[in-house]
């Protein structure tokens, strides 16, 4: 199906962050962001954190620009929604 990216509006660390997410499995989200370089370290529960700078490498690799509520509601949709108060 498809990898979603949403805008690089999340900040921390001093920067500003995206979050990258499948809507069919971690296994296909593990292997995209791992074919644009992004390191596994990254990932967190259900997406991947990607810095600003990182969004347009991911774009041109085929992610879908989408913006953050219709992100998480294709994730919870696709049963893949691993919110921080529930264990993995």
């Amino acid at each position: 199906m498809a990898i979603y990216i949403d805008p690089p509006t999340w900040p921390g660390h001093g920067r500003l962050w995206s979050h990258l997410v499948s809507d069919v499995s971690f296994e296909e989200l593990h292997a995209f962001a791992a074919g644009i370089g992004a390191p596994r370290r990254a990932f967190e529960r259900d997406h991947y954190d990607l810095p600003a700078e990182r969004y347009a490498d991911a774009v041109r690799a085929g992610a879908v620009e989408i913006g953050s509520k219709e992100l998480v509601r294709r994730l919870t949709a696709a049963g893949l929604r691993r919110p921080k108060h529930r264990p993995h």
